[in-house]
C-alpha cells in the first residue's frame, strides 16, 4: 500500500454540517490520514479566523499534505488559509470548481460553504479535488500552468518573507 495522504480539515459553527459528512467520508478511505480540528459540536463553536490556521499552519510547514475548510461561504477560511505561506487556497462550490482548483491553481486546500454546498455535493467536491493532479487533463497547457504557478511562487516569495 502506497503512502497516505495526510488531510487537515476544520470548520466554524457555519460550516460543522458539511465538514462533518466531509470528515465521515475520509475517514472511510484508506489512503487518507485524517486530522480534525473540529469543531467537534455545535455547542462548542469557534470563529473561521481561529480554525483556518488550524488546518493552514500546518499545509505550510509541511505537516500535512492537504487541507480543507468550512465556513458559511467558503470565502472566510480561503482569505485566512492564504494568509500562510506556501497555502493555495481555493474556493469550490462546485465538481468542476473543484477539480479545476487543483488541475490549474494547484490548490492544495479547498474550502467550502455550509450555505451553499449540500453535504452530497460536497462530498463529490472533494472527491474530485482529491483524485486531480496539478496539470491533469490540461496537458496542451502544461507548459503555461507550470510556469504561471511558478511566477505565483515569485510573488509569494516577496510577499511572506
Amino acid at each position: 500500500m502506497g503512502k497516505k495522504t495526510i488531510l487537515a480539515i476544520a470548520s466554524d459553527l457555519s460550516g460543522f454540517p458539511l465538514k462533518k459528512e466531509i470528515a465521515k467520508y475520509l475517514s472511510e478511505r484508506t489512503d487518507i490520514e485524517l486530522l480534525d480540528f473540529g469543531i467537534e459540536s455545535e455547542d462548542k463553536p469557534a470563529p473561521y479566523f481561529e480554525q483556518a490556521p488550524k488546518v493552514a499552519e500546518l499545509v505550510s510547514n509541511g505537516k500535512a499534505d492537504k487541507g480543507i475548510l468550512v465556513c458559511g461561504t467558503g470565502q472566510g477560511m480561503a482569505i485566512v488559509a492564504n494568509k500562510h505561506k506556501n497555502v493555495y487556497a481555493c474556493v469550490a462550490d462546485g465538481i468542476f470548481a473543484g477539480e479545476r482548483g487543483k488541475i490549474i491553481n494547484n490548490a492544495n486546500v479547498l474550502t467550502l460553504g455550509g450555505w451553499i454546498t449540500a453535504p452530497f455535493l460536497g462530498v463529490q467536491i472533494v472527491e474530485a479535488w482529491l483524485s486531480m493532479e496539478f496539470t491533469q487533463k490540461m496537458e496542451f497547457k502544461k507548459d503555461f500552468l507550470t510556469n504561471a504557478f511558478k511566477e505565483v511562487q515569485k510573488i509569494e516569495q516577496k510577499n511572506f518573507l
